[in-house]
């Protein structure tokens, strides 16, 4: 271990360190898949056991840099509790401390400017009942209008209201959300989020009329998921995740 992984790890619990080794290895999947967007989208998770704090991605470095120790701890109002020299993302830590505040179950925020999914964003319809991976999406979606780069405190009402009890969310002419009581479970759901959005562009790029996907099954989208996934996709394939980053570069655990 380094001189500052032994520094972070002292003064944090095994709890909040097994959250940032989680949380790290969110970080670079998003890189994996080429979610990021340099260093201007943003993931967060609560610490355990102490209210009013999360962890986020210190404001310039890459999400294929970040490690358990370089994360960043505030409250609500971003002021850090362990000494560092980068601050957090101004609109993340708008959009973040506003869901985790009025959301108790989010345990994990998830925000991407991925390319297709700013790229539905920007349609009217939005994310269209055309897929397998789509169904789990539209039947907990909610959309949010673009007001600018969300810098303003005032916004946060908005941003709680339009989301409500939702668990993807997108915001038009910017990108997405996922909501997580894990950070598996909201790594899972921008997985499919992401690839309901990407099949979309791909499909209406072949210029043949798409067929719908009947309402009805939609409906009962949540109990086939579950049902497929023994109730947590997240937690099933974390581990497969863990081990193929400790394959590709372990230093997210530092």
């Amino acid at each position: 271990m380094s001189a500052s992984t032994l520094s972070v790890r002292s003064q944090v619990s095994e709890a909040e360190w097994e959250q940032r080794v989680h949380l790290a290895a969110c970080y670079r999947m998003m890189a994996y898949y080429g979610w990021d967007d340099l260093i201007f989208s943003h993931i967060s998770a609560r610490v355990p056991n102490e209210e009013g704090y999360i962890l986020m991605n210190p404001y310039g470095m890459f999400f294929e840099e970040i490690t358990a120790s370089s994360l960043i701890k505030v409250d609500f109002e971003g002021r850090k509790v362990l000494e560092t020299p980068y601050d957090v993302v101004p609109a993340g830590l708008v959009i973040h401390s506003a869901i985790h505040a009025a959301r108790k179950d989010a345990e994990c925020v998830l925000h991407l400017h991925s390319l297709s999914g700013v790229a539905v964003s920007a349609q009217k319809e939005g994310v269209l009942p055309i897929s397998q991976h789509s169904i789990l999406v539209l039947a907990s979606l909610a959309y949010h209008d673009f007001e600018g780069v969300a810098l303003r405190d005032d916004e946060k009402p908005r941003l709680v209201a339009d989301l409500g009890d939702k668990n993807f969310y997108m915001l038009r002419n910017h990108g997405l959300i996922t909501v997580g009581d894990s950070i598996p479970e909201a790594f899972m759901r921008m997985y499919f989020f992401e690839t309901a959005c990407k099949i979309q562009i791909m499909a209406q790029s072949g210029g043949s009329d798409l067929i719908p996907i009947d309402p009805t099954i939609i409906a009962t989208a949540k109990e086939q998921v579950q049902q497929a996934t023994r109730q947590s996709g997240g937690a099933l394939a974390c581990p497969g995740v863990l081990r193929k980053l400790d394959r590709l570069d372990p230093s997210f655990r530092e």
